[in-house]
């Protein structure tokens, strides 16, 4: 279901490497709004990318601005036990608690571009 929402961005990310560079925000918004659609419901990520490309504008200063996702980790996630089973695993994504002091379930969503060109 993602995929439905991330194909037209992707068509965007495509074109847009042809204009200059416009975005006042790391990651640029269409980025960002293809890493809400992966990790949220499409509502929420719809809401959160219309807020963020409506912030994008010379009004807002800019500057670092990570996803912010719900994620509740399992309970029972035995590591060695799924790496022993499925080998080498690389992580293209790091989840990044918002605050040490709140109940954990909101996380950054960080991009490990090494593990990208790494792959390839």
């Amino acid at each position: 279901m993602a995929s439905l929402w991330t194909v037209p961005i992707k068509g965007y990310q495509y074109i847009s490497k042809m204009l200059p560079a416009s975005c006042r925000y790391y990651p640029s918004c269409s980025e960002y709004a293809s890493w809400q659609f992966e990790f949220n419901a499409p509502h929420k990520a719809l809401a959160s990318s219309s807020l963020r490309i409506l912030r994008c504008n010379q009004f807002f200063k800019g500057g670092i601005d990570y996803p912010l996702v719900n994620y509740r980790p399992p309970k029972h996630l035995s590591i060695l036990k799924f790496n022993a089973f499925c080998g080498k695993i690389d992580v293209l994504y790091w989840l990044v608690p918002q605050s040490m002091l709140a109940n954990h379930s909101k996380y950054y969503v960080l991009k490990d571009f090494d593990a990208i060109n790494r792959s390839t």
